[in-house]
C-alpha cells in the first residue's frame, strides 16, 4: 500500500518582508507559522521548511533503528534522536546531524553503532537528503 502525506503554505507577501502558515493537511496535526527571518536568523517561536525537514529526519531515523535493533535481536527499551539541519542562506540545506541516545539491553558498542550507521543510510529520509552531508553521532545509555 502507497501511502500518500500531504502539507500545504500559504504565503503573503515578498520572501523578506512576507510570512506564511505551513499546515499538515494529512494529519491536521499542526498549523504553523513560518518566514524568511526564521529561516535566516533563527527563532524559537516560528518553525522552517529546516525544522521540518529535521522532524522528519529524527522520526524517521529513530523508527529505522529501532527497526534494525528488534531484527538484531536486540530490541531498544528506548530511542531518542535529535536531528539538527543546517541552512545556509544563498547556499540552501548544507547538512543534517543526527545526534541519538538509545538504551538497548544486551547489545555491544561495536554493534550498536554498526545498526546505527546503517539505519542511518537506510532511512527514507536520509536518503531523500543523499545531496548534503548526513552525520551521526549514536551513544549507549
Amino acid at each position: 500500500m502507497t501511502v500518500t502525506s500531504e502539507a500545504s503554505t500559504a504565503w503573503k507577501g515578498s520572501l523578506t518582508d512576507g510570512e506564511g502558515t505551513v499546515s499538515l493537511v494529512s494529519s491536521g496535526a499542526a498549523s504553523l507559522p513560518v518566514d524568511w527571518k526564521a529561516r535566516s536568523e533563527g527563532s524559537t517561536s516560528t518553525t522552517t521548511p529546516e525544522e521540518l525537514i529535521a522532524a522528519a529526519h529524527a522520526s524517521c531515523f529513530s523508527m529505522a533503528l529501532s527497526h534494525a535493533l528488534t531484527g538484531n535481536g536486540t530490541p531498544p527499551e528506548s530511542v531518542d534522536t535529535t536531528a539538527s539541519v543546517t541552512f545556509q542562506p544563498g547556499t540552501g540545506i548544507t547538512g543534517s546531524h543526527l545526534n541519538v541516545n538509545a538504551v538497548v539491553p544486551g547489545i555491544t558498542a561495536d554493534d550498536f553503532a554498526r545498526i546505527a550507521d546503517e539505519a542511518k543510510t537506510g532511512c527514507p529520509v536520509s536518503q531523500a537528503l543523499a545531496g548534503v552531508d548526513i552525520t551521526l553521532e549514536a551513544t549507549l545509555g
